[in-house]
């Protein structure tokens, strides 16, 4: 078995419009391959003109009059990624990205929004195989803290810093450095997997390295645990959410997708109901 670390990855990456997927527009898409042996494909990003809040502008660096100026139009950049990330999953070229969730989400109301084909429609319903550096470090590591009010214990910036993975403040938060770097977070704990002598101990008040054990699986296998993890964190917040611990946040009627690596449109969600 050739361990996945060493596979083609397909590194993808999406700025947008705001955080709820079911509403948000990209704004910036990349689409990357590196790894395998092979040499790298560097896809110049996508700048879609859209209009964007100033909060999210204050986060990319994108704002309406730059992406009037510089971007295409929405529906080409939108179909143009769709496309892109289907032949990866077409050739079995692993999508890597950090909470990619969201962002395969967003690019399948994106698609529905223009009316193109569906990514799931592109390849026959497969969606996959995914590897997801914010599932992977909260299954390795989940007993990591906030650094602080703004950087989370999973963030991008977090994850790159706990597993050694060089980081620029000044580069971050465009789509193309973002995947790049999710790329090599996930390289660096696939690495730890393969190799137990090598392993950091992490965050824990215990050493729980064997946490890395899960992860030294081939890529289907992979694939298949990163859903039960996704299923398990997401039922886990959403008891979190429903108790009294979560205070001002606290909901009793919270509840949380369970869905991965893309959470299920409205119409879909409603006719499984049934």
């Amino acid at each position: 078995m050739t361990p996945w670390p060493l596979s083609r990855l397909s590194a993808f990456d999406l700025e947008t419009t705001g955080t709820d997927p079911e509403e948000a527009l990209i704004v910036e898409a990349y689409l990357g391959y590196i790894g395998g042996g092979l040499a790298t494909i560097d896809h110049k990003p996508l700048l879609a003109a859209v209009e964007c809040p100033e909060e999210a502008s204050k986060i990319h660096g994108y704002t309406s009059a730059y992406l009037a100026e510089h971007g295409q139009p929405a529906e080409v950049v939108v179909e143009h990624t769709a496309v892109r990330v289907a032949e990866a999953i077409n050739q079995r070229v692993p999508l890597v990205g950090h909470n990619i969730v969201y962002d395969l989400t967003v690019l399948d109301r994106e698609c529905r929004r223009h009316g193109y084909p569906t990514v799931e429609e592109c390849t026959g319903g497969v969606i996959g195989p995914v590897i997801d550096t914010k599932l992977l470090s909260k299954q390795v590591d989940p007993w990591r803290r906030r650094v602080s009010e703004e950087q989370g214990a999973h963030a991008l910036k977090t994850c790159a810093e706990v597993f050694k993975v060089e980081w620029s403040d000044d580069d971050a938060h465009g789509a193309r450095y973002d995947a790049l770097i999710s790329a090599r977070v996930a390289y660096k704990i696939g690495f730890y997997a393969f190799h137990p002598d090598k392993r950091p101990r992490l965050s824990g008040w215990k050493d729980e390295r064997w946490r890395f054990d899960a992860l030294a699986v081939d890529l289907p296998e992979l694939f298949a645990r990163q859903k039960q993890w996704a299923a398990e964190q997401a039922l886990s917040y959403q008891e979190y959410l429903r108790s009294p611990k979560a205070k001002e946040q606290q909901d009793p009627n919270a509840v949380i997708s369970t869905a991965w690596p893309v959470t299920p449109f409205a119409d879909e969600r409603a006719e499984a109901a049934r």
